[in-house]
């Protein structure tokens, strides 16, 4: 890596730079970057104007220089080049890489984030941490992990602070194997991805354009993790890694490792043969003279985070560590191991084990392991990744390391390790699953349980627990939640979305829907009813799916019922929302502006009483209203609306403020003569039944508008407030960057 050949990238239209990013300087006048840097993602065309600053801040010359898009292959592939209107000579070149092996490797590289601002000016951020080649999947385009070691917190504006590092360049062992295209949410912004050098290096453009500009064509160099200096033995002892040996001090924490392991390792043949095992197990590639001492084994143990784990599961099974006393020690060694903040919990080959086993259970049922979790662990701070309804195959491995760090909070005997939550939460996936997969899990869990010294007592009642629940899980599912709304520039007719699960035994959960830009009412309706299908095809239940839109004041009179997402498939033409799910209207917004209008919504449900008001011609005028509902129909439940439309909307705002929960009008109604449009709905009929009849009024009218020209809209407000209340919900990216 080379400092010379950082840049720092400013990307937009005519008016104003629209997006900040990095890139690396890889030939005197080619540019490597991600690509969504220098391409509008509405358009998929370049930007217009491209800036580029050549170097690190500290170089004397940084003069801007103009630049093109050269090279964008396709949004699959998150990687550009841009050419210089100017070259910069730099002397030396660049090597490439391609990470192997199982072994996790150090990587490095320098961006431009958001988190890096004082004053108005970008500083350098230097990433480094750890890349997990086994993280991911085989195809070549599959995103390279990142775990980032110095990390930045949550801003507070909302603007994502890894912003601005997309198209650093990611260099293991001084060659460049990827581009940073995007942080991870779900890992507290500790965890980045890289578009992998491998899945454009031999891309036949990129190589033409290489040798034209640079001279050069890129070849792919094998890099495996080694067995690196520092961890080498101190002095008289070869490198493993082919350099000198350097000794170091250790730490604090590395120190309280050397007492439990000079207990369990005091024989020197022991201590080789245990750390040979342990070095293959890791993956990593040592000489066959490797034969470190207690002291040179422990900066080992603290580097790689399933180290330990994988050491003591070598020590279990060997028939000195079956007393009493050795017990104890090895309990003690991981216990002190914890308090490094870097041991993983599963050594190397129980976590290769059970992600095998999770694998496939997650491929059959994605909902199965959040379910399981929400039961489990329900007074556990569940990661962010288990919290939606589904769990992706992608998102599993997060799952597990985030559970590895958390117990499980109950009660354990005396003197005994607390129960993992991981462990916890493989008794009840265990005791959902049919009976092959089941004895596997059990014996997994056995296994680890016992290398950890839990105690059979403790495992025995989680699995009890477990049982009971597998054999009685009552269906969660309640509603779907959709949240539209409006940024100050979205262009007119285009809304932004997102979709909630809301379940009667557990917080609101996120499902999959677009975010990241503003949408039209297809492409919402689109949004929705794919979350909604993606719901019911782990729900289990048929019935008419229950959707709440919220929204604010200005869109309660959008026709969201009428949106229609198109074709699903070839067979199909495409039903609006209204007509596919029972659709009712929400406005939270209003509790912002009134002062206990939840308590006026609670009251009026628990009443048990309260004839729907209906405002017709003779009650019309918004004082009258107001008077009623705070008098003869203070506990009225609901209000049917008749009328022109300017009356009707202020008539509304008055019923949402004092309270009224469910609301009926036409749409479509221009005088108090339509009024009799709303009667084959029954309106003041069963308001249970009322979002069921609604539903089934518009699909006729979908299918005949000429005999139903009714447009019923409903608000329906539920007794609780907004279960949305208080949560962050996630504002679209900065203009001046993609995240990061």
């Amino acid at each position: 890596m080379d400092q010379r050949r950082l840049a720092l990238i400013r990307s937009g239209g005519v008016d104003k730079y629209r997006c900040v990013g990095t890139g690396y300087l890889i030939a005197p006048r080619l540019v490597l970057t991600a690509r969504h840097v220098v391409v509008d993602k509405s358009s998929g065309e370049p930007w217009s104007e491209i800036d580029v600053r050549v170097g690190h801040p500290r170089d004397s010359d940084r003069s801007p220089r103009r630049a093109t898009v050269l090279w964008a292959p396709d949004p699959g592939r998150d990687v550009a080049l841009l050419r210089l209107g100017d070259p910069v000579e730099i002397s030396g070149t660049v090597l490439w890489g391609r990470p192997v092996g199982s072994a996790p490797l150090r990587y490095e590289g320098l961006g431009y984030p958001l988190a890096t601002v004082k004053e108005g000016q970008r500083g350098v951020e230097y990433l480094r941490g750890v890349l997990p080649p086994l993280s991911g999947g085989d195809d070549a385009r599959d995103l390279y992990v990142l775990d980032q070691e110095p990390a930045p917190g949550k801003r507070a504006d909302g603007k994502q602070a890894w912003s601005g590092a997309s198209g650093s360049a990611v260099f293991c062992e001084g060659h460049l194997v990827g581009v940073v295209v995007h942080d991870d949410d779900a890992f507290e912004n500790r965890r980045l991805h890289a578009c992998p050098a491998r899945s454009f290096a031999d891309d036949p453009q990129f190589v033409d354009l290489l040798q034209k500009y640079g001279d050069c064509s890129p070849r792919l160099i094998d890099i495996s993790a080694a067995l690196s200096s520092r961890l080498s033995a101190h002095s008289g002892q070869t490198a493993l890694s082919g350099r000198p040996p350097v000794p170091r001090a250790l730490t604090q924490a590395e120190e309280d490792l050397l007492r439990p392991l000079w207990a369990l390792l005091e024989d020197p043949s022991l201590c080789v043969t245990h750390a040979r095992t342990l070095v293959q197990r890791l993956g990593l590639s040592v000489p066959d003279d490797y034969s470190p001492s207690v002291p040179e084994l422990v900066p080992l143990l603290s580097e790689h985070p399933r180290a330990l784990a994988t050491l003591s599961e070598s020590l279990a099974s060997t028939s000195g560590v079956k007393s009493r006393a050795a017990r104890a020690e090895l309990t003690n060694l991981l216990a002190r191991g914890r308090a490094l903040g870097s041991s993983a919990l599963l050594s190397v080959g129980e976590h290769e084990r059970l992600m095998t086993e999770l694998r496939g259970i997650v491929e059959d049922d994605p909902a199965l392991v959040p379910r399981a979790a929400l039961s489990a662990l329900r007074f556990t701070p569940l990661p962010e990744v288990l919290r939606p309804v589904r769990l992706s195959t992608d998102d599993l491995e997060c799952a597990v390391e985030g559970l590895e760090a958390l117990s499980d909070s109950a009660p354990v005997p005396d003197g005994t390790p607390q129960v993992p939550a991981l462990l916890h939460l493989v008794e009840y996936v265990a005791a959902a699953v049919d009976e092959r997969k089941r004895t596997t899990l059990r014996e997994w869990n056995n296994r680890v349980s016992e290398r950890l010294g839990i105690h059979p007592s403790a495992l025995a009642e989680r699995r009890s627990d477990a049982g009971r629940w597998a054999a009685h899980r009552p269906a969660s599912t309640s509603r779907v939640l959709v949240e539209a709304s409006r940024g100050d520039d979205d262009p007119e007719g285009r809304y932004r979305c997102k979709v909630w699960l809301l379940r009667t035994d557990s917080p609101p959960a996120p499902l999959p829907s677009v975010t990241d830009r503003p949408l039209t009412a297809e492409e919402v309706a689109r949004a929705v009813r794919d979350a909604v299908h993606g719901v019911q095809s782990n729900d289990g239940k048929d019935h008419v799916p229950l959707v709440s839109v919220v929204v604010d004041r200005a869109a309660l009179h959008l026709p969201v019922d009428e949106w229609n997402p198109g074709p699903e498939n070839m067979f199909d033409q495409g039903v609006p929302l209204g007509a596919e799910f029972q659709l009712t209207l929400s406005c939270p917004e209003m509790s912002a502006l009134v002062r206990n209008r939840e308590d006026a919504q609670r009251r009026r449900w628990q009443s048990g009483h309260g004839t729907p008001l209906v405002v017709d011609g003779d009650c019309g005028t918004e004082q009258q209203v107001a008077l009623l509902l705070k008098t003869s129909h203070r506990n009225t439940r609901q209000v049917v609306l008749h009328g022109p439309p300017g009356q009707r909307a202020r008539l509304l705002d008055v019923c949402l403020a004092l309270g009224v929960p469910v609301v009926l009008w036409d749409r479509a109604a221009q005088t108090y003569e339509h009024a009799s449009r709303l009667d084959p709905l029954q309106p003041t009929g069963p308001m249970t039944d009322l979002p069921e009849r609604v539903w089934g009024y518009r699909g006729n009218a979908y299918g005949d508008p000429v005999r139903h020209p009714a447009r019923p809209s409903l608000v329906w407000e539920d007794m609780d407030p907004s279960p949305l209340s208080g949560l962050q919900l996630l504002d679209p990216a900065p203009l001046e960057g993609t995240a990061p």
